[in-house]
């Protein structure tokens, strides 16, 4: 498709950010973004938080295993509710959220909220102690109706964190350096949701150990390491600046549903930012599923134990991590459209091959490390793509309803995997993975040539 006389001038029409040139794009991959103190900041700051994200869960699954379960009961009696109260608020106020941190300065969201989950966690030992013996009916004890509220209150401050922590980031990181900047991005958050797990339980082991030894209660120590990293999340984002300037008129806000619709409608008519939304949801959903399966394909592989899943899971970190690294220093004058559907397809062979690998240790491996190198070739271009081709004023909201639709697409397969898998086999379960990498992609790809010729722009100025 042929730009517009419009669309080539310094300044496009509706604020939409200005698409760059092959010549304006950094030829220098991470140095520039490495060298900006200010994304460091940032991304130090989601290192903590998002690894106390993951890790609360394992905190929570711990807690019940010590104070709640019974002897023969399933947890999962109690681990289901736990999840149900983690995804509620992301169904009912991730789009909300990302409306009125479009209203609000983005740092103080991103401090505030880390900080307030921190001290909700702290709370626990104390809430659990006091509660010690009592019941709100004969099935649900306080302390367990306590875990519910708690696990609430971090899950919705979360909401807003995420859609200020993606907005903010266009603030503080030139155009020209945000494929490299969401190379980095991208590869933490995917990282960390696959050894979060893993490294969740050897983690909360040592802190406790190291309670005992500096004096305090071992089964404080737990609390005190998924609470303080939140809080060092917040203070270090404290440091921050981003240079913000929110409209400081007198104007009556509209109604927060009337900017979820602007929103909802955005995403409607601009193709680039829904099909990469898309893609993103597939992705993620694929990796929560994965992350469900791994525990089994650990128990059938004779080489290893099913407690160390977390060994497949590495493999795919560390392909995730190669090929990000090459995004960001080689992808910047790569079609990101193709960069995409090069990815989907990698991601869908390499579950193929995966499915063949039940038996075989090094064929797990390997397929896990190219599954995690092909998804990068996804998320990085995509969330670059969210980011490069949203108004600055529509961030929040388009970031929420991303939030908002990315925690289904997270919830959703660690319930129906586990299912899928005792109906049809693991093989056929990472099949039906594979074809829906295979077919979203596709479809996606489909639409964006048939809709709108991308193929077409120039390799600077295309999605």
């Amino acid at each position: 498709m042929r730009l517009s006389e419009s669309e080539t001038s310094e300044n496009p029409p509706n604020n939409q950010p200005k698409l760059e040139t092959q010549a304006e794009l950094s030829p220098q991959g991470f140095t520039p973004v490495l060298k900006n103190s200010q994304f460091l900041i940032l991304w130090s700051g989601q290192i903590f938080s998002q690894l106390a994200d993951k890790v609360y869960l394992v905190l929570m699954i711990a807690i019940i295993a010590n104070q709640f379960q019974l002897p023969n009961q399933s947890i999962s009696r109690w681990v289901s509710p736990i999840m149900i109260a983690f995804t509620i608020p992301a169904v009912l106020f991730g789009s909300l959220a990302g409306v009125y941190v479009d209203r609000w300065k983005k740092k103080p969201v991103l401090v505030v909220s880390n900080l307030l989950r921190g001290i909700l966690v702290l709370t626990l030992p104390p809430l659990l102690l006091v509660s010690q013996g009592q019941s709100l009916s004969t099935a649900i004890p306080w302390g367990f109706a306590l875990m519910l509220g708690v696990t609430f209150l971090v899950s919705t401050f979360t909401q807003f964190f995420a859609p200020a922590e993606q907005a903010i980031i266009p603030l503080i990181v030139k155009d020209r350096d945000l494929l490299a900047a969401n190379s980095l991005y991208t590869t933490t958050m995917m990282a960390l949701l696959i050894v979060g797990f893993a490294i969740g339980e050897p983690l909360l082991h040592l802190a406790d150990n190291l309670a005992v030894v500096v004096g305090l209660p071992a089964s404080i120590g737990k609390e005190i390491l998924v609470g303080g990293a939140y809080a060092i999340a917040g203070m270090i984002l404290l440091t921050l600046h981003t240079e913000e300037k929110l409209d400081q008129s007198n104007r009556q806000q509209p109604h927060v549903l009337a900017d979820i619709r602007d929103g909802i409608y955005y995403l409607g008519q601009n193709h680039r930012v829904r099909n990469a939304l898309i893609q993103l949801v597939i992705l993620f959903s694929i990796f929560a599923a994965l992350a469900v399966l791994a525990v089994s394909m650990a128990d059938q592989i004779p080489q290893i134990e099913a407690q160390q899943f977390g060994i497949l899971l590495a493999a795919a970190g560390i392909g995730m991590g190669a090929s990000a690294a090459i995004i960001g220093s080689k992808g910047q004058n790569i079609n990101r459209a193709r960069l995409s559907l090069v990815g989907s397809i990698g991601v869908a062979a390499s579950l193929l091959g995966l499915s063949f690998a039940t038996q075989n240790l090094w064929l797990a491996l390997t397929m896990t490390a190219l599954l995690g190198a092909f998804a990068a070739l996804v998320g990085v271009p995509m969330q670059t793509t969210i980011q490069s081709q949203t108004p600055v004023e529509m961030r929040g909201k388009v970031f929420g309803l991303q939030n908002n639709a990315v925690n289904i697409a997270l919830s959703l397969p660690l319930v129906l995997a586990a299912e899928a898998e005792t109906r049809f086999g693991l093989p056929a379960v990472i099949l039906g993975l594979a074809a829906i990498a295979a077919v979203g992609g596709s479809l996606t790809w489909y639409m964006m040539r048939a809709d709108h010729s991308l193929d077409k722009f120039s390799s600077g100025s295309e999605l």
